[in-house]
């Protein structure tokens, strides 16, 4: 495989995820946190990176309505449950022990 078709494969794979987080709204981002160590809020930060990488301003606000697919106050507002106890305590313990 060519460097080219592997990075529009990349892409292509990239948009699908975006697309289906974008579908899943129910899915709350403290559990993608938990479970898989990242969440909308990183993908954002990620995309503003690699944009800078190639000498693209993308802030990071701009980054996540690219990812949420709507302003994220807005995405916030309609979507995001209040993060339980014992969410917040499980994240806690995963902070920690990434410091550790």
């Amino acid at each position: 495989m060519d460097k080219t078709l592997q990075t529009e494969l990349e892409a292509a794979t990239f948009r699908r995820l975006v697309s289906h987080l974008q579908q899943h709204t129910e899915v709350q981002n403290i559990e993608l946190m938990l479970l898989a160590d990242f969440c909308r809020n990183c993908l954002a930060k990620w995309y503003s990176a690699a944009a800078e990488e190639q000498g693209v301003t993308v802030d990071y606000e701009q980054a996540r309505e690219l990812i949420y697919g709507m302003p994220y106050k807005d995405w916030r507002d309609k979507y995001q449950k209040e993060a339980t106890a014992e969410q917040l305590a499980a994240y806690d313990r995963k902070q920690k022990a990434k410091s550790d």
